[in-house]
């Protein structure tokens, strides 16, 4: 492999191309080369998005838009190419179903239409693209320069530093009811800082996801991410790290970690980031943090129970869970969160060896449990086990309000809930509610599961308090939610099971790969948390 230019993080700037956009109140006609126009107006008040059209399309192309149901169109306007998408309403179509709650929330549709026209445009190498918003709600604009944002990414250009032929992007804000070109210089220009630094700070977090997703497992592995990470993070504000190896995993009784790592080149990692908002909040009572934790399994073989070579191609992103809360931590210390968060990552490869862990080892965990390996290639939950229990073990001011954990951990939730779903196992309605809740207003969806208790047969062992999987070919999913949930006590928990990966281009994604699958719906929570307070997990 070639080697790459350094950047940011593993190759990735950090940089953004929506924070060289020139941001406007107002249009005004005049003329650019080579460059391409494309306005968003909503169907419920087509009239305000008419006159604008008239400056640029035909009579009989406005018409047309107006008869048509389709959402965008690609026009050769009066003064060059011109694209229209159109916000249409849900409607009331008869198969919705589950009163509309999986159903795509209207701003977060634009994200996927908007990124869905970049991946059209771009192959013209447009010198210039101007964005026209009439009448739109600011949420509406964010989702839609999001998706700009998020179909601009190529993991090739950015790790091996090829250089991004992006247009100019000009962004017009028209309003129709409050027209801000009146408002002062100073108060357009908070306007445009602040919408700005909103949309550019989401992207970076789903993109560093899709990106360390997207690495190669001869450059990514438990040793690399764990020195990158440092490297990088330690010098955020807010940000203090943590990282176990060798000994210090040994002497925390971080068993199961070690047994899954101990065939691998590069030994086992944990990785503790803690965030503390380091300006005080004087107006809110003192808050405890929430704790996410994150399956880092940089290469899953099967080990010693090896995986078909079918099952084993894209095992590069079952790591997919920690990069999900790597990009979240990301977040928080770029946005500046106003409550404390810790971030744990459990870091390993399951690889084939003669040092490797073998069915019917039987493993002490640090919590005291023994578990009996029935199948090597259930070794996710077991990265997952030690570091729930660091997390929940924390004491005073640090003790966890509540933990969530992120994880590619199983194949049977792919086959219930398809790539796009992820499945949500939670022990604490309110939690759960406000994550479905999350992941539907961000369309980065998860779906309740059920706990089933009776389930817990299944992991019963001759030998050992518990089996890390059964023979079951039977709620798998559900088994493996069960086994983690024994690591965290009474506390509230949530386990999101993601698949972590875009199958085929679509929406915003210009390419295969990593898809940042969860962050959006964490950063929701997170906000709706802010929002909200501690008493939630009363």
């Amino acid at each position: 492999m070639a080697k790459p230019s350094k950047k940011d993080f593993f190759n990735m700037s950090f940089s953004t191309w929506i924070e060289t956009a020139s941001i406007f109140f107002e249009k005004k006609g005049q003329k650019s080369s080579n460059s391409i126009k494309v306005f968003f107006v909503k169907q419920d008040n087509f009239s305000a998005g008419s006159k604008w059209l008239a400056r640029e399309l035909s009579p009989q192309q406005i018409d047309y838009i107006k008869k048509s149901n389709l959402e965008n169109f690609e026009f050769h306007g009066k003064k060059g190419p011109t694209w229209v998408i159109r916000q249409l309403g849900l409607g009331t179509s008869a198969r919705r179903s589950h009163r509309g709650l999986i159903e795509t929330a209207q701003a977060t549709k634009l994200r996927d239409l908007f990124g869905q026209f970049f991946r059209c445009v771009s192959v013209h190498a447009p010198q210039k693209l101007e964005v026209i918003f009439i009448d739109a709600l600011a949420e509406e604009i964010e989702q839609s320069l999001l998706g700009l944002e998020l179909a601009s990414y190529r993991f090739t250009q950015e790790y091996f530093g090829k250089a991004k032929k992006l247009p100019k992007l000009e962004v017009f804000d028209l309003k129709t009811k409050k027209n801000l070109s009146r408002a002062s210089k100073s108060q357009q220009d908070g306007l445009k800082k602040s919408m700005v630094k909103a949309i550019a700070t989401d992207a970076k977090a789903v993109n560093l996801a899709r990106h360390l997703v997207n690495l190669p497992p001869n450059i990514l592995t438990p040793l690399s991410y764990g020195e990158e990470i440092k490297a990088t993070f330690r010098s955020m504000p807010g940000i203090s790290l943590e990282i176990w190896e060798g000994e210090k995993l040994k002497a925390e009784n971080m068993n199961l970690l070690l047994a899954v790592g101990q065939g691998a080149n590069d030994g086992p990692r944990f990785v503790h980031l803690k965030y503390r908002p380091q300006k005080a909040i004087t107006d809110s009572p003192r808050v405890r943090p929430i704790a996410f934790v994150g399956k880092g399994i940089t290469f899953d073989s099967g080990g010693l129970d090896i995986k078909p070579s079918s099952g084993m191609r894209l095992m590069k992103k079952d790591m997919g869970g920690s990069a999900a809360v790597l990009g979240l931590c990301f977040w928080a210390a770029a946005a500046k969160y106003p409550y404390p968060l810790d971030f744990y990552l459990s870091l390993a490869e399951n690889a084939l060896d003669k040092k490797s862990f073998r069915p019917s080892d039987v493993i002490v965990a640090r919590n005291g449990l023994s578990v009996e390996i029935h199948n090597t290639d259930a070794e996710g939950r077991l990265v997952l086990a030690d570091a729930l229990d660091v997390a929940l073990k924390q004491s005073g001011a640090d003790e966890p309000l509540a933990i969530i954990n992120v994880a590619t951990l199983t194949g049977a939730i792919k086959v219930g809930l398809g790539a796009e779903v992820a499945g949500l196992f939670c022990n604490h309605d309110i939690l759960s509610e406000m994550l479905f809740e999350s992941g539907r207003e961000q369309n980065d969806l998860c779906w309740p599961m059920p706990l089933f208790q009776n389930y817990r047969n299944q992991l019963k062992s001759t030998f050992a308090d518990m089996s890390n999987c059964s023979d079951s070919g039977f709620g798998g999913a559900i088994s493996a939610a069960l086994f983690l949930e024994s690591f965290v006590g009474l506390k509230p928990w949530a386990h999101l099971d993601i698949y972590a990966w875009r199958d085929s281009v679509s929406g915003a994604f210009s390419e295969v790969g990593g898809n940042g699958q969860g962050v959006l719906m964490l950063i929701r929570f997170l906000t709706k948390f802010a929002k909200r307070g501690e008493n939630l997990f009363a």
